[in-house]
């Protein structure tokens, strides 16, 4: 298991949404330190810090030249040697992208729904 078990990123484009996610895991589980990011690129900058699970969003919008959405995304963090869990979040109800997020490594494939923080709370609680 990861030597940084408590530490998450958040992938997301709407920074409420991220925000209302991050405070309510920590609200569920006080020791969990929690970091957000608004786009792909940011959050492979980061890795370096090992996150023991990362939360990613299906359609990320970007600002620079390489934009990666959230499969691609998935198979960069894949790649690395830090290999963190990773769970997909996404408004999109799709089989296909779910199936295709599994295939490439994410653990669970989540609906943002009024489910969802509970589904991704249950989780964490599960695997890290």
């Amino acid at each position: 298991m990861n030597q940084y078990k408590n530490k998450i990123f958040i992938v997301d484009d709407e920074p409420l949404f991220s925000t209302m996610l991050s405070d309510y895991l920590m609200q569920h589980n006080p020791s969990l330190k929690v970091k957000s990011f608004m786009s792909g690129e940011a959050c492979l900058e980061a890795l370096y810090e090992n996150p023991a699970l990362i939360i990613l969003d299906h359609y990320l919008s970007s600002n620079t030249s390489v934009h990666l959405n959230g499969l691609d995304m998935l198979s960069e963090i894949k790649k690395t040697k830090s290999n963190p869990v990773v769970l997909m979040l996404s408004g999109q109800e799709s089989y296909y992208t779910a199936a295709k997020a599994i295939g490439l490594g994410a653990l669970h494939y989540v609906i943002k729904d009024e489910e969802a923080f509970e589904k991704v709370n249950s989780i964490i609680k599960a695997n890290i």
